[in-house]
């Protein structure tokens, strides 16, 4: 009779372990934290990085909603008409879990429906202000 031999990507319970591997290698930015990166001048820093060449495109094609690198304009533009981009921004448009949510739907106070955020389709739009109000405040 031939010796039983186990797979060795499989546990002692005979659960895959690959699964696993690949959903936390794929993980990305909370929704809270990406709301909290939507401050106008966060969302500047993230939209206007200096040159890394440890990140794909050398940091400069930056998607703030999905926190994604891209290695060029095209595929940033893809990726912004796809199914994932758009369902993560609306995910954004509503107000982000909190603790504080949890304790009132554990029955510590009264419920509130989250709020509805505003989110521009066009990420760029965070951050614009007026050229010559910020030069003002630099020349003074």
């Amino acid at each position: 009779m031939p010796k039983k031999t186990r797979s060795k990507n499989k546990s002692h319970s005979g659960v895959d372990k690959q699964g696993k591997v690949l959903k936390t290698k794929r993980k990305t930015k909370d929704l809270d934290e990406v709301q909290k990166t939507m401050a106008a001048e966060t969302a500047r820093q993230l939209l206007n990085q200096p040159i890394d060449y440890d990140v794909p495109g050398a940091g400069q094609h930056y998607c703030l909603y999905c926190s994604k690198y891209f290695i060029d304009e095209h595929n940033l533009q893809h990726h912004i008409k796809g199914k994932f981009h758009k369902r993560r921004v609306k995910d954004l448009k509503t107000e982000a879990y909190t603790l504080e949510e949890a304790e009132r739907a554990a029955g510590k106070g009264q419920y509130r429906a989250p709020r509805p955020i505003d989110v521009p389709s066009d990420q760029n739009k965070l951050y614009q202000m007026d050229t010559d109000a910020v030069e003002d405040v630099i020349s003074s």
